[in-house]
């Protein structure tokens, strides 16, 4: 299994980005697709997730401003992301679990700067 991120940048705080993920295989063999960052200094984060039929989680501190979604035609999930922060900035890595074993998949992540 494959994941390929894409969408990364500069921004600057206030904007706007949108990182996708596009896997190598249908997104109904996993149970739940999502993102993580991870910040310089910091341990991995969980973003957002989004399972099978649509429900979707968010940390506390990306409420309101990110949202996650999924093509399953493009076997596609996103991330967009809004009213962006200093604080944001981080390395978004793409995680896809199975839905028949205990493996786990991750992408290569793609670097997400904002300035102030």
């Amino acid at each position: 299994v494959q994941l390929q991120a894409f969408g990364g940048g500069l921004v600057q705080a206030g904007g706007s980005l949108r990182v996708s993920c596009e896997v190598s295989r249908s997104i109904f063999s996993f149970s739940a697709m999502g993102w993580y960052r991870q910040a310089p200094g910091k341990e991995r984060e969980l973003v957002a997730t989004i399972g099978p039929v649509g429900a979707t989680k968010y940390a506390e501190s990306v409420k309101g401003r990110f949202t996650i979604s999924r093509d399953n035609a493009k076997r596609t999930v996103y991330l967009q992301m809004n009213s962006l922060r200093p604080e944001d900035t981080a390395v978004y890595y793409c995680n896809a679990r199975s839905r028949y074993t205990s493996d786990e998949y991750w992408g290569q992540g793609t670097q997400v700067t904002v300035s102030s």
